[in-house]
C-alpha cells in the first residue's frame, strides 16, 4: 500500500503542473528508503522516475537525476537505523543540496562550455530553483513523515487511537 502512494504521488507529482522544482519527489526518496521494506526502498523511487520520464521525456541528464534519487534513496535507509526528527530535517536538507549538486553537474556536461566559466555559469543559473527544490523537500518531509509516525503510534497504541 505504501510503494503505490509513493509511486503514484510522485508520478502524479511531477506530470501535474507545478512551480518548477517544487515536488515531493525528494522526500519521498528519502521517505521510502526510511520505510519501505528491503530493497523496495531503493527501486520504488526509480520507478517513479522512470514512468514520470516515459511521460514526461528522456532528457540528456537522467543518469544524474536518477543517480541523486539513488543516493537520496540510500540517505533514506541510513535513517532506518538512525531515527530521529533532527536526522530527518537534516537528511531532507542534505537531499535538496545532493540533488542540486549532482543535476546541475549534469546540466553542466550537456549544456554549457566545459570551462570553469560555463561551471560558474551553470550553478548560478541553478540558483532560483534551488530555493523550491529546499523548501518542497524540507515540507514534503515534514508532512510525511509526520503523518506516517502518527499513523504507526496509533497502531502500536489503541488507546492514542481512540484519543485521535
Amino acid at each position: 500500500m505504501l510503494t503505490l502512494f509513493i509511486l503514484s504521488f510522485g508520478i502524479l507529482s511531477r506530470i501535474v503542473v507545478h512551480t518548477p522544482n517544487f515536488t515531493p519527489v525528494l522526500a519521498l526518496a528519502l521517505f521510502g528508503g526510511m520505510y519501505l521494506k528491503g530493497r523496495q526502498g531503493i527501486w520504488v523511487p526509480l520507478v517513479l522516475m522512470a514512468i514520470s520520464d516515459v511521460v514526461l521525456g528522456w532528457h540528456d541528464t537522467m543518469v544524474y537525476t536518477w543517480g541523486s534519487i539513488l543516493l537520496i534513496s540510500l540517505m533514506g535507509l541510513w535513517l532506518k537505523e538512525h531515527k530521529s526528527w533532527v536526522n530527518v530535517a537534516l537528511g531532507s536538507l542534505l537531499s535538496s543540496v545532493v540533488f542540486f549538486v549532482i543535476t546541475n553537474f549534469g546540466a553542466y556536461l550537456s549544456l554549457y562550455p566545459h570551462t570553469l566559466a560555463g561551471l560558474q555559469e551553470c550553478y548560478i543559473a541553478a540558483i532560483p530553483f534551488y530555493r523550491s527544490t529546499l523548501v518542497s523537500t524540507l515540507a514534503y518531509s515534514l508532512v510525511l513523515f509526520s503523518i506516517w509516525e502518527i499513523l504507526l503510534s496509533r497502531r502500536e497504541n489503541p488507546f492514542l487511537m481512540k484519543m485521535l
